[in-house]
């Protein structure tokens, strides 16, 4: 057990292993049952963090009703109260080894395809429980030494149909109707995981409704280009599905992540097949 870091009861401390705003991630041992844990601690300290809590209990209640190996579950909730205020927060969450996309090793094209058919295949199952995860990017899937992903954050996540009363989600792979405040439905899912697989394919972002700007504050003109044309060796069938999850308009998109994984699985199959046949 880590010393000097921090006590909470019912669970053992072995070290700290995140920072984030307002937050700290430990490894502990739930006492109950002798399990690794991702221990979140949450600490109020402005009027803003109040959505933090918010978001913290929002996962809690989404991950206990979804069953899936794919999206990360939530184990124990945690709230200490002062003066009639939640000023502290302790979520236990599943533990597992592994890093974000983002800061994963790159990937062949067959490996991406695969890891984003279990993306799509987590998030097919929170659809099927009638919640929207609002939130999938590369900081938001986990990959273990194992090849096998966890989809974690699901603070931002709520009812499909919802209509959110602000602007939610990571500009980078926002979908146009989480940016004009419009009901949310799995196709927004599927806008922000096409987003996500353009920037693992291309190393660059697809254009959202939220411009980028340079350091004087100016909007950057940005061409909306495909895959293929970024790089001319990422097959067109590839190119297309991205380009047709990142449509503007959700009825132009996929219907929902069960198209989404047919398509992946006929291009793997024509990539893999074409492998063998090389090799002949």
């Amino acid at each position: 057990m880590a010393k000097g870091i921090l006590k909470v009861p019912g669970f053992d401390i072995i070290k700290r292993i995140g920072v984030g705003a307002r937050s700290t991630i430990y490894l502990a041992i739930d006492q109950q049952d002798q399990k690794e844990v991702a221990l979140k601690r949450v600490l109020y300290e402005d009027p803003q963090d109040a959505r933090i809590f918010e978001q913290c209990e929002t996962e809690f209640k989404v991950a206990n009703k979804i069953d899936h190996p794919y999206v990360r579950k939530c184990y124990k909730l945690r709230k200490s109260r002062l003066m009639f205020r939640t000023r502290e927060l302790i979520m236990s969450m599943e533990y597992g080894e592994g890093k974000t996309l983002e800061d994963s090793p790159s990937l062949s094209l067959v490996d991406v395809l695969l890891v984003f058919r279990m993306v799509a295949s987590g998030l097919n199952a929170m659809h099927q429980e009638g919640y929207v995860h609002c939130d999938v990017k590369p900081n938001n899937i986990l990959l273990s030494g194992t090849g096998a992903i966890k989809i974690i954050d699901l603070g931002q996540s709520c009812k499909s149909g919802t209509t959110k009363q602000r602007i939610q989600g990571t500009p980078d792979y926002i979908a146009p109707e989480q940016v004009k405040r419009k009901p949310i439905n799995p196709r927004t899912d599927v806008f922000n995981l096409g987003a996500t697989m353009y920037w693992a394919l291309t190393g660059q972002n697809v254009p959202t409704l939220i411009p980028k700007k340079d350091k004087f504050g100016l909007t950057v003109p940005q061409q909306r280009k495909t895959p293929r044309e970024i790089k001319s060796q990422i097959p067109e069938s590839v190119s297309k599905l991205v380009m047709d999850c990142c449509e503007n308009e959700p009825k132009d998109r996929p219907d929902g992540m069960l198209t989404v994984i047919s398509r992946l699985d006929i291009i793997v199959h024509n990539l893999l097949g074409d492998k063998l046949n090389n090799k002949k």
